[in-house]
């Protein structure tokens, strides 16, 4: 269903989900500590501005997107390979300069998965519109010559939210960190996560094509402004993580 409008440009979400914690273990932390700490402060290249967006992003900010993005692909990759999917592709760690990215989070039986994450609280899964075209397909991977074809679409959830997590320690608007302090700082943490809904490539068309949409600038909750246009669906509409496990062991 669609977010109910209640004044204009104001959106407020109707069908949540309940965060159901599960842990995440220390080694899976820090590997994803020290990719999102290259891809930031060392070789690797990320947009400072999102697709659309205004809102220049600090190193600060790029890292907490960063390091909350790669942790969910490794806790879908361990989760698939727990239940028994011994040919899902291990997480991509590799430092990409600019222009120059992996095109799929995971892969399974031959079925491309793209992870999107978020803070617990979170209830929507949320595509920049600017890079998806109507029949559902991310348009930088078009125009790069690669392939844009997406099987299913995952919303993983973390906790803590990240990007507190460093407005608390006055490190969100940095563009120089320590790595030792940071690492310290996200170590210290107990990390947290669920699987806040799953959809088919063919719900993304759906929902783009019937306007599911949050406008720029527009006021979320009557609050949270979005610095970029998205399409959206509330993880209320989302189907159940057992739903992918299902439709990959009928491969």
């Amino acid at each position: 269903m669609k977010l109910e409008r209640k004044n204009f440009g104001e959106y407020f979400i109707t069908a949540k989900r309940e965060f159901k914690a599960a842990a995440i273990d220390r080694t899976t932390i820090a590997v994803c500590f020290d990719f999102a700490w290259h891809m930031v402060f060392g070789e690797g290249h990320h947009r400072k501005h999102r697709s659309g967006g205004k809102q220049e992003r600090k190193r600060g900010e790029l890292f907490a997107n960063t390091f909350q993005g790669k942790l969910a692909e490794f806790v879908t990759y361990r989760e698939l390979l727990k239940r028994g999917f011994a040919d899902v592709e291990k997480p991509d760690t590799g430092i990409y300069g600019k222009a120059i990215w992996d095109d799929a989070d995971l892969e399974c039986r031959g079925k491309r998965i793209n992870i999107k994450s978020a803070a617990f609280f979170s209830n929507l899964l949320l595509l920049e519109a600017k890079d998806w075209n109507g029949k559902g397909e991310y348009l930088p991977n078009l125009a790069n010559g690669t392939s844009q074809h997406y099987d299913f679409f995952l919303l993983v959830r973390t906790k803590p939210d990240s990007k507190k997590l460093l407005k608390d320690h006055q490190l969100f608007y940095a563009n120089e960190l320590d790595f030792e302090s940071l690492k310290e700082i996200i170590l210290g943490e107990k990390w947290t996560f669920d699987f806040a809904g799953v959809c088919t490539q063919e719900t993304i068309r759906y929902i783009i094509g019937e306007g599911y949409w949050l406008p720029q600038n527009s006021l979320l909750n009557g609050k949270i402004k979005m610095d970029a246009a998205n399409y959206y669906i509330q993880c209320g509409d989302l189907k159940e993580f057992d739903f992918l496990i299902c439709e990959l062991q009928k491969l």
